[in-house]
């Protein structure tokens, strides 16, 4: 079986094929909006008209990586959600016309979930605390009783979003990455911590936008060297997701810890996390960088494991959902 997947929810429009034996991935195309970025961050249109004009591009790139065409294809599956309207919409729009023309099947998949079934396919883990840190989401979860429950989560900004911001606001940035490192990484190096800056957690849940107000009001007064401020500002962040991963660990009593999106391919919070695990006899798994930013090809593996279970939409159903939660989808993979 063979199930092409199209990501289209924020800054990639990117296209994956894979197959359900090994090797399970034959292609994986992307164009990253963020790269065009020459200042500010994403504009939702802006990026939408950019994966209209190489939508065309990925998709023969992919189709020539894993040496077929489209005919051969199963299924198609597409992220409908959560993301940015405009940028959903493409990718609905695409897949909803290849399922037509070429009377293919139609797959609906969560962004949220496919970042963790690639996770689990690319590491090995089986039954993970889950750890997704990203630019539009920051999520504790686990797996119980046919979904992914939610243990804690941002109350406000995702992680990611967090760092792209006050980075940007300080003139660092864009570009957000630099040599596969992101901006505040650079700047925290030889940075030193400042006391005073808030640690939220609230219950199992966690505040960032006053550490963002507090980080970038040290900036602005000048008290304060900027390597200091990244440096302190990274590490309360990353501080505050271990402890509710911690607490979620403590509870569930399972001992493996899955980090998955973007954010998890910094060194210095996998380093974090280590360092907890060791207290609770726990392995930590971490999806390779590649595959840690968005992709086709973890919408293409969900989309497999769906179609495989009976899971298809009608194309005329197949609209966008912005703010589609992860534990709203029923895991009948897994059950």
């Amino acid at each position: 079986m063979i199930v092409l997947g199209i990501e289209s929810t924020a800054h990639t429009f990117g296209i994956g094929i894979v197959q359900d034996k090994e090797p399970y991935i034959l292609a994986d195309a992307r164009r990253n909006y963020f790269k065009e970025i020459k200042e500010g961050g994403i504009h939702p249109r802006e990026a939408a008209r950019y994966f209209i004009e190489v939508s065309d591009k990925v998709l023969s790139e992919a189709l020539s990586q894993a040496k077929i065409s489209i005919d051969d294809v199963d299924a198609i599956a597409v992220a409908l959600g959560p993301g940015l309207g405009p940028c959903l919409r493409v990718g609905a729009t695409i897949a909803r016309a290849l399922a037509y023309y070429y009377d293919k099947p139609l797959v609906p998949v969560n962004h949220a979930v496919a970042h963790i079934e690639i996770g689990l396919l690319l590491t090995g883990a089986k039954d993970p605390v889950v750890v997704y840190v990203a630019g539009g989401n920051t999520m504790i979860i686990a797996y119980n009783e046919g979904r992914y429950r939610v243990f804690g989560e941002t109350l406000d900004l995702p992680l990611g979003n967090l760092q792209d911001t006050f980075v940007r606001e300080i003139g660092l940035a864009p570009p957000y990455i630099i040599e596969g490192v992101h901006v505040i990484d650079k700047c925290a190096e030889g940075g030193k911590f400042i006391k005073g800056f808030p640690y939220i957690v609230k219950g199992q849940d966690v505040s960032f936008s006053g550490l963002l107000t507090a980080a970038l009001r040290y900036y602005k007064s000048g008290k304060a060297r900027i390597e200091d401020i990244c440096y302190t500002l990274r590490e309360v962040a990353y501080s505050m997701v271990v402890e509710v991963a911690e607490r979620a660990i403590a509870h569930t009593g399972k001992k493996e810890i899955l980090l998955v999106g973007g954010v998890a391919a910094s060194k210095t919070l996998q380093e974090k996390f280590k360092t907890m695990a060791k207290y609770h006899n726990a392995k930590v798994m971490i999806v390779p960088p590649k595959y840690a930013e968005d992709n086709g090809t973890m919408i293409a593996w969900t989309g497999l494991l769906a179609y495989k279970h009976g899971i298809t939409i009608p194309i005329e159903k197949a609209i966008v959902r912005q703010r589609w939660r992860l534990d709203e989808v029923d895991i009948i993979w897994r059950h």
